[in-house]
């Protein structure tokens, strides 16, 4: 018997995987609707404990509210009136919409059933690739896009990695998010301690779109109170914010840190580049505050429309650009 496995299960009316490692006493679910991961499991000493705060039936898979474990292609985040303007194009991702129905926001793959292309389990790990074509030619979005999101679990964690490749004949601007909500006890996140290894915030007006230019990025050392460098407890904090300029370990990869001090628990969500984003869940549908997301991005929410993040995101025809992070649940 493998130490680990990987199997087509459903939720309902929905179509999921499940991934384990049994020896590690970790399971994976991910549904194949928006390719959202739903569970990350583990073991506790006879008792599981679930540290995503995913989907919970086949009705919130459906509706995707609150974008939990949303897969964001080809933006994260909002764009400002849902308009930008690329190559000289202006283009609008609402033609006809008004006032305050005009809101584009995390993406146009939320809603798509994603292909299932490979599934296989061995004794170093189970892994995952979904599949989609759904980014095609749209109003406002004259570009074609072919996604694939590889889940693996494997003894270090789960690594989720996105490959985005321009099928058209055009260049495209295209970047790649992730929208996880991560829960590691029973009460709010105000007694938990987060750790964000960045030097700088992105500042952002009531809309929530940065500010224009240099004054969207502001030092840490002039933001105190959401100065997270250092392990500090969330406390009271509303925040939903980007953070830029992130410091790597020694090994290249970025961490933030999050941890329970009354529970014990922690994990660790790291990527390779780009930034972060932190939300404190007070605006959602269901259990307010009872979870955090903390979101790799690539580039920064509108950054459709930011002269600085051109080159960033613009993917040539044919090319293709991958993004790669993950999480860690930390054991003491």
């Amino acid at each position: 018997m493998t130490r680990f496995h990987a199997a087509e299960a459903m939720l309902g009316t929905q179509p999921v995987v499940e991934l384990e490692d049994a020896a590690g006493g970790r399971r994976v679910r991910i549904a194949r609707g928006g390719a959202a991961l739903l569970n990350f499991e583990a073991n506790e000493g006879g008792a599981w404990h679930d540290y995503a705060d995913g989907y919970r039936s086949d009705a919130e898979i459906a509706a995707h509210s609150g974008s939990r474990f949303a897969i964001m292609v080809p933006f994260a985040g909002r764009i400002a009136d849902a308009r930008y303007s690329f190559d000289g194009q202006v283009q609008d991702l609402q033609p006809g919409v008004v006032g305050d129905a005009r809101a584009s926001r995390h993406g146009f793959v939320r809603g798509t059933r994603f292909e299932l292309a490979a599934l296989a389990a061995d004794e170093r790990q189970a892994q995952v690739t979904l599949t989609t074509t759904a980014i095609r030619p749209r109003s406002g979005y004259p570009h074609a896009i072919d996604l694939a999101v590889t889940y693996t679990l494997d003894a270090a964690g789960l690594t989720l990695e996105a490959v985005m490749r321009n099928v058209g004949d055009s260049e495209a601007p295209c970047f790649f998010g992730w929208h996880p909500y991560f829960r590691l006890a029973d009460e709010t996140v105000d007694g938990w301690e987060l750790a964000i290894p960045a030097e700088t915030l992105v500042r952002t007006g009531a809309d929530m779109i940065a500010l224009p230019g240099e004054a969207a990025y502001v030092a840490l050392d002039d933001a105190p109170a959401l100065d997270f460098r250092e392990p500090r407890v969330i406390g009271d904090r509303i925040i939903d914010q980007g953070y830029t300029d992130l410091q790597a370990d020694a090994d290249g990869r970025i961490r933030t840190h999050l941890r329970d001090p009354a529970s014990g628990r922690a994990l660790v969500v790291w990527q390779e580049s780009g930034l972060m984003h932190a939300f404190t869940s007070d605006t959602i549908s269901r259990d307010v505050r009872r979870a955090i997301a903390l979101e790799p991005m690539e580039a920064m929410a509108n950054a459709f429309n930011r002269p600085e993040c051109a080159d960033a995101i613009r993917l040539l025809p044919g090319a293709e650009r991958r993004y790669r992070c993950g999480v860690e649940i930390v054991t003491a």
